[in-house]
């Protein structure tokens, strides 16, 4: 039986070690050496979550591959991580080869144990310790923490890949652990080539070509589960450019306001850039999303390519029945034309610009495998009553909406919804608009909020789908974060180092204009530190 070195023989022969692995940048950054060395950073331009992932996987199945070690991806539990299989009886040459690599390219190691329910944590592959259980493992989980150049963004042991050690049982390999599959495949059946979807809940057949590369496995592997999403869902955004010019021309005319043109720079206009950081949330952490729809007056961001496929602007003109309705600023007019959208999906998600997916999430998070939409009540909850003139616009809309529901299926709701992009069915839309005509058109003739509005996405379609059997009651974690708070910079902090919400609002209806302007530097550096990946879209 070959003899693994303990890390510290290993060390002294460093030098003769071969070329890093696929994946592995040749200079990590580490600590000093008079640190502890335990924290190495393999920094990457583009980093995102998936990129971390892809690269440890490449990484391992390098190692093996060098070695001839015959592998084939297996379908595991984890949405983050990948897993390989290897046959037992290559485990010494699966150990060594491993450990060569991560001699020289110092990462962790975590070792499953099967008799184990709680797994010890990971451990640096410099910790001789690291080492102690490899040979009664079912399982070794391999990573190199990955970042941005400026380390905000660290990704770690979850986005490592597994070598699971399968055992020969008669003309069957069968597996350590459970996967999402199958205990057991043919031992001598052939690699075929999987689409990476299967391997992950994070990925979709639309996620960016190239990122997700298709994968060798076994036949076993290449079936559709009764528990999968496979069909696409798109994001929709609304957006303004409250510093245009020619924007605020239209809005003083549509108020009867005389525009001047020294308003341009008064400090209520100054824009916080929301929309590129929120699609940058999208890129890093939900790269599942097919298209991403920006319905704007005619404008385009200033950041924004539109030579690139997979982000569009959409024009009010393009989507509004009536085009007397325009210019319109208010807000739920405009949402109660957004499927009206020329090639928008049945499930989309609605994004005001000041949402964020705030780590990696799975279209799961938004709806079933059937395609119910998941919503999320607010522990708030409407008013009683009917509309009265000190109802503000959102409370009498809701009021509305309330109105309409009983009429319609004789039952009340009492909350509104939480600031989380609103999962919507484009059918349920379409019927609700069918269903009320004139109160639909009423909202959407509503040039600046009324009292006679609806609030067609962010509570109207969600309920009228929960009553159609197409919208159920759901949760998730989440930070609602009003801006205009005197402990912000604390709270922001607290948000930047918890990377713990699946999803934040950062709502500034408060705000002066004295605010925005002390706010701004507080929202830049955290903006850019929390989201330090471009996405694709930006010039």
């Amino acid at each position: 039986m070959t003899t693994i070195p303990g890390p510290a023989a290993y060390a002294a022969r460093r030098t003769d070690a071969p070329g890093p692995p696929v994946g592995i940048p040749a200079q990590p950054h580490s600590a000093p050496p008079s640190a502890a060395t335990a924290d190495d950073v393999y920094p990457m331009r583009a980093v995102t979550p998936l990129a971390a992932r892809e690269a440890n996987r490449s990484a391992v199945t390098s190692l093996l591959d060098t070695a001839g070690i015959a592998h084939f991806a297996v379908r595991g539990t984890s949405d983050h991580g990948t897993v390989v299989a290897v046959a037992e009886d290559e485990r010494e040459r699966v150990l060594n080869v491993l450990f060569r690599g991560l001699g020289q390219y110092p990462g962790h190691l975590g070792v499953t144990r099967p008799d184990q329910v709680r797994q010890a944590p990971p451990l640096s592959s410099r910790d001789a310790r690291a080492w102690r259980d490899v040979r009664t493992a079912a399982a070794l989980q391999v990573s190199w923490t990955r970042s941005d150049p400026g380390r905000h963004l660290l990704l770690g042991h979850e986005y490592g890949c597994a070598v699971e050690f399968w055992r020969r049982q008669g003309s069957h390999l069968v597996a350590p652990r459970p996967n999402r599959v199958t205990w057991a495949v043919s031992e001598h059946g052939p690699n075929v080539l999987g689409a990476a979807r299967l391997f992950s809940r994070f990925i979709s057949d639309w996620t960016a070509p190239g990122s997700t590369p298709l994968l060798a496995t076994r036949p076993e592997f290449l079936v559709e589960l009764a528990d999968e999403i496979t069909f696409p869902v798109d994001a929709v955004y609304t957006w303004v450019d409250g510093n245009d010019p020619a924007w605020q021309r239209r809005k003083a005319s549509a108020k009867g306001e005389v525009y001047h043109a020294e308003s341009a720079s008064d400090a209520r206009f100054i824009s916080r850039d929301e929309l590129r950081y929120s699609v940058r949330s999208l890129h890093l952490f939900a790269p599942w999303i097919r298209n991403i729809y920006i319905a704007t007056d005619d404008q385009v961001p200033a950041w924004m390519r539109e030579d690139v496929p997979g982000i569009q602007v959409v024009s009010h003109r393009e989507i509004f029945r009536d085009p007397t309705d325009l210019p319109t600023f208010n807000s739920h007019s405009i949402e109660s034309q957004l499927h009206h959208i020329e090639g928008l999906s049945e499930h989309f998600l609605y994004f005001n610009d000041d949402m964020f997916i705030g780590r990696p999430v799975t279209p799961y998070s938004f709806f079933t495998p059937s395609g119910v939409a998941r919503y999320f009540p607010s522990r708030n909850r409407i008013p009683q009553g009917p509309v009265v003139e000190t109802d503000t616009p959102v409370d009498a809309a809701c009021k509305n909406n309330r109105a309409l529901l009983l009429e319609r299926f004789g039952r009340v709701i009492t909350q509104p919804m939480e600031h989380i992009p609103y999962a919507l069915r484009r059918s349920a839309i379409e019927e609700a608009e069918r269903d009320f005509p004139q109160a639909w058109a009423r909202t959407s003739a509503s040039r600046f909020r009324a009292m006679t509005d609806l609030s067609p996405t962010s509570s109207f379609a969600v309920y009228y789908a929960a009553l159609t059997g197409r919208a159920q009651p759901s949760s998730m974690p989440f930070t609602y974060l009003q801006l205009a708070v005197p402990d912000l910079a604390d709270r922001l902090q607290r948000l930047l180092d918890g990377r713990n919400q699946d999803s934040f609002c950062l709502n500034d209806a408060f705000s002066t204009p004295e605010d925005i302007e002390a706010q701004q530097e507080l929202l830049d550096g955290f903006l850019n530190g929390y989201f330090p990946t471009p996405s694709p879209y930006e010039r």
